[in-house]
């Protein structure tokens, strides 16, 4: 799917424009995008969104069709016009595979090119970056409290718009998520496509039994039966034993039954009793009705036996606390070789100068410490100290025994990607393992253990540095 190069603000338009007349669209300029706080008022976030944002910067152009748009808002001079009928992204960008595991306040898409370009993608960036990161960290979140049972994405019926439905079916499955309902999604994507039936197909039959064997019927390798429409246990797990037994018969085995309403932990409970009693301990427990990551860890704390769970609303549209939206932010480093910084009374709004790389400090055997931004061309070791990013007066030093790995790459040069395309089953391999190097206390729903994102002691100085300069009016 392509998107349009007018997915932006108006803004970019305006200061593009601004910067032909000023003869500033060469300027090389360096933007980082980050974000603040992590999502969830959780531990940590999964990266998404990568590949789809490397297709945008490679297909960016304006149409003929654009063009009389933009031409017609009777903003811009004809040769600005002229200007975006050749301009395309010719720049270069960093950043961590897909599926990494990521903290507030480091950079995870650096954006380099002329200040025209880098500029101009910005609101694009962050529309594409922010959502799949904050779905994909939310699909986590939901699979670590399964605990091993299978998360289905259902959530494209109250996504946020057809593309929104798009991005949070492939974002949830970089975050672990193994198939949707969203068939658009698995043609696009290569998703498992995942669904059984509605209430409305029992309703439209003279009773659940007729209903349940009619649709056996249709799809005898593939049937998964709905047994709350009137009630889960009285009714509807005896009809469904009986078209199991049915379906038995004939050579096929019921492939489950699903419940989307009740006491999900007490009803699963029953019906793996009742379906074991009856023969059926093969047939699988498929439970939805407005899941997320805390409704599923009571359903397993509360003894639920579901070997499914099918998670829509709160997954496709990020509800829960420090949801809704990732503070992702792009902001200006460097411009013609001069590092660049935003100052704020807020600290933690003040952003961090120049080019830099991004160090993750890992023990020997795996387990991740720490992460550390320096300078790009810094060196660092065990025994330097590096400092809190927020509030300088904090600083640790960093232990010998470790290992330090640079933790992005340049995954596109000269405006095309040198990103050699991956599954969204190894971006989902790759957040698993990575979450299970974490110390665990950053997995935990409620007050997660900080990870720690210092920044070297050059970069602090540098910092310090500009931010003097300007305190005495020195840009």
């Amino acid at each position: 799917m392509r998107y349009s190069p007018l997915l932006t603000d108006l803004y970019e338009l305006t200061m593009l424009a601004g910067y032909l007349e000023e003869g500033k669209t060469e300027s090389r300029a360096v933007f980082d995008l980050y974000f603040r706080t992590n999502p969830f008022e959780g531990g940590y976030a999964v990266f998404a969104g990568l590949e789809t944002a490397l297709k945008f910067l490679e297909e960016l152009c304006f149409s003929e069709e654009d063009l009389e748009y933009v031409a017609g808002l009777c903003l811009f001079k004809p040769r600005f016009i002229d200007f975006l009928r050749e301009f395309r992204f010719r720049g270069r960008v960093t950043a961590p595979a897909e599926g990494s595991v990521v903290f507030a306040n480091e950079p995870l898409l650096t954006v380099e090119g002329t200040l025209a370009e880098a500029q101009f993608v910005e609101t694009a960036l962050l529309n594409i970056i922010n959502f799949q990161t904050l779905t994909a960290t939310k699909a986590a979140r939901v699979c670590h409290a399964a605990a091993g049972a299978e998360v289905v994405e259902f959530g494209l019926r109250r996504a946020q718009g057809p593309d929104g439905g798009l991005s949070a079916s492939r974002a949830a499955c970089v975050g672990g998520c193994r198939g949707t309902s969203n068939v658009m999604a698995g043609k696009l994507f290569g998703l498992p496509v995942r669904g059984t039936q509605a209430h409305s197909w029992v309703q439209a039959f003279p009773d659940e039994l007729t209903a349940f064997r009619a649709y056996a019927g249709s799809f005898p390798d593939s049937t998964i039966l709905l047994v709350d429409t009137y009630d889960t246990l009285k009714r509807g797990v005896p009809n469904a034993i009986t078209v199991a037994r049915e379906l038995r018969e004939h050579g096929h085995e019921l492939g489950g039954i699903r419940i989307d309403s009740g006491d999900l932990a007490y009803l699963s409970r029953e019906a793996r009793r009742m379906l074991d009693e009856a023969g059926f301990s093969g047939v699988r427990i498929v439970v939805s009705n407005d899941l997320d990551e805390y409704v599923i860890e009571s359903v397993r704390s509360e003894g639920g036996m579901a070997d499914v769970y099918g998670v829509g609303t709160r997954l496709a549209t990020c509800a829960g606390f420090g949801g809704g939206a990732l503070g992702g932010v792009y902001k200006l480093v460097e411009i013609d070789g001069e590092p660049k910084l935003k100052v704020t009374g807020d600290i933690s709004k003040t952003t961090l100068p120049g080019r830099k790389k991004l160090i993750r400090i890992v023990e020997p055997g795996g387990g991740f410490i720490q992460d550390v931004v320096c300078l790009d061309n810094e060196v660092i070791g065990g025994g330097d100290t590096v400092y809190d990013p927020v509030n300088p007066l904090r600083h640790t030093t960093l232990p010998a025994d470790i290992l330090l790995v640079e933790f992005r790459d340049v995954v596109m040069e000269n405006g095309r990607s040198t990103f050699n395309g991956e599954s969204l089953e190894i971006m989902a391999e790759r957040c698993q393992r990575e979450l299970k190097n974490l110390p665990s206390g950053c997995l935990r729903l409620i007050n997660p253990h900080r990870y720690k994102v210092s920044i070297s002691h050059s970069l602090n100085s540098l910092r310090g540095e500009l931010i003097e300069r300007i305190e005495k009016g020195v840009s």
